[in-house]
């Protein structure tokens, strides 16, 4: 529940369109294999919602984790960390 309603808070304030996220295989976003009568995720039923496509990284490869943790660095260092920001609205 906790990352389905961070993702649709960062929806409202993110000043462009979400088209894939990617994210492990963690209970936060998928279900696990043996639950497989639990229905469609809470975490995908936002992504289907937002159109937006939900990847998940491959189980036991954890190189690609680490390939999204460089990418969020990234994207950090090109938005929020390069420019300071006294408030909200002027990050908007």
């Amino acid at each position: 529940m906790a990352a389905a309603a961070f993702l649709r808070d960062l929806i409202k304030v993110v000043p462009y369109i979400i088209h894939i996220i990617l994210t492990d295989n963690a209970i936060q976003f998928t279900n696990l294999a043996r639950h497989k009568y639990a229905g469609i995720h809470i975490f995908d039923r936002v992504c289907a919602e937002h159109n937006i496509d939900h990847r998940l990284t491959k189980i036991k490869h954890s190189w690609t984790n680490g390939q999204v943790k460089r990418m969020n660095r990234t994207i950090k260092e090109a938005t929020v960390k390069r420019y300071h920001y006294d408030n909200h609205n002027q990050l908007k």
